[in-house]
């Protein structure tokens, strides 16, 4: 090999070399394939329709279940249905409602479909006291050991366990004493008595109207009900709401299958009524609420408009915005 072809072979190696270098800083391999190609991660494939409903339920089950907590724990929206409180909050006002004071628990009910849940109570930071406004479970009518549906009810607490309540021509007194009146209290003029009220009104046999009502103490864990044909009437509701199977056989009184003369009651109880006075149904005409009934007490209203007419009828989506009370929102609730 003369030195003119060595030349000539030198230059064609330094060439390549340095056409493999240009390739590997564009990506390249030697072979003109992209780096890297076929190695690594493979490109993922699209979701089938299964997978992807799975994934929405669970998104949706999640926020159901942070909204389940929240409201059990914190804080809860409430919708005040009747007129009962009318002066200090109205129908169609939308309630924050402070769940954390009396104790928070666990989800009561399955959010939108309002089924009912056992739930747990956890400590509050005090119970309820006379004069709170308060939101509860609604123990049910009179004569109802249960209610028919689940439903929040909003009232003012004016006595509490152990109390001595007495109304006396529409005003309350709380063992003797007259009660300081809610701010905005109501009485309707020339409101009256229905003829049949007193037939209606808690407890049964009483007779007792929404204005002339008691003296009755609110039961208190420990108190010891003497039980006997006279009264047997007035707590056999009451004791069976506590979780017992109670009836009369003859001149006796059983209780769970056992015959007693007295009965010992086993929960703290409030008694709430409405600011309207002469238009509430309250706990004269459907009894105690059980202290671990109260969820909370409201904090602000944060929305509100006129729902229904003087009929009683609801209004439309249109019609109710158009009856937006904007003075209403952001108005504190004492």
């Amino acid at each position: 090999m003369n030195p003119e072809e060595r030349k000539q072979i030198l230059a064609g190696k330094g060439k390549k070399i340095q056409r493999n270098q240009k390739q590997a800083d564009s990506g390249q391999s030697s072979e003109g394939n992209p780096k890297g190609k076929g190695k690594g991660k493979e490109r993922q494939q699209p979701m089938t329709w299964q997978e992807v409903t799975i994934s929405w339920a669970k998104t949706i089950l999640g926020a159901l279940l942070i909204v389940m907590i929240v409201n059990g724990l914190l804080i809860q929206s409430f919708v005040v249905p009747t007129e009962s409180m009318e002066g200090e909050v109205l129908a169609g006002d939308f309630l924050f409602v402070n769940r954390f004071i009396y104790g928070g628990s666990t989800p009561q009910t399955i959010p939108f479909l309002n089924i009912p849940l056992p739930y747990v109570k956890l400590p509050g930071l005090r119970s309820p006291e006379k004069g709170d406004v308060i939101v509860f479970i609604y123990p049910g009518d009179r004569d109802q050991v249960e209610a028919t549906d689940f439903q929040y009810y909003l009232k003012r607490c004016v006595a509490t366990a152990g109390d001595t309540l007495e109304v006396r021509n529409g005003v309350a007194y709380v063992n003797g004493v007259k009660e300081i009146s809610p701010s905005k209290v109501q009485y309707m003029q020339n409101r009256g008595v229905r003829s049949d009220e007193r037939y209606n009104t808690f407890p049964r046999g009483r007779q007792w109207t929404h204005d002339n009502w008691g003296p009755m103490r609110i039961p208190k864990e420990g108190d010891v009900i003497p039980l006997n044909d006279t009264n047997y009437q007035e707590w056999e509701i009451f004791i069976a709401r506590e979780g017992h199977d109670v009836r009369r056989t003859g001149g006796l009184i059983e209780i769970d299958g056992q015959t007693v003369d007295s009965y010992t009651v086993e929960r703290d109880y409030v008694f709430g009524m409405g600011d309207n006075r002469d238009n509430s149904l309250d706990s004269r005409f459907w009894g105690f609420v059980p202290v671990k009934n109260v969820v909370g007490t409201p904090l602000i209203v944060y929305w509100s408009w006129q729902n229904k007419d003087a009929r009683n009828n609801e209004y439309s989506l249109g019609e109710k915005l158009g009856r937006i009370r904007w003075n209403r929102i952001f108005n504190s609730v004492d």
